[in-house]
């Protein structure tokens, strides 16, 4: 059996899952997931990188890996410090595909 955990579907992510850079550097946890579960199309995540901190908009491109409990992305702490803020959309916008 191999050290790591076995890689599973974005599908399974939940909110608090622990977030590590591609050198294996702990970034934050998983707020929320981006994505059209129906579609099966994966977005990204929104990681929350610290109690004061606005989470982070992780595209997912930059995501690695998935293993249970973890999400590895391909991009280093300092990238990830680079990325986006996560903005939350309205209560009441629609979010309609482009």
């Amino acid at each position: 059996m191999s050290s790591g955990a076995d890689p599973v579907s974005w599908l399974v992510v939940e909110p608090g899952w622990r977030v590590v850079a591609a050198d294996g550097t702990a970034v934050g946890t998983v707020q929320e997931i981006i994505g059209d579960t129906g579609s099966d199309i994966f977005n990204g995540l929104a990681v929350s990188a610290g109690l004061l901190k606005r989470p982070k908009y992780v595209p997912a491109e930059q995501v690695a890996e998935i293993a249970e409990g973890e999400v590895r992305l391909a991009v280093t702490k300092d990238e990830f410090e680079q990325l986006g803020e996560h903005e939350e959309p309205p209560a009441s916008a629609e979010i309609l595909p482009p």
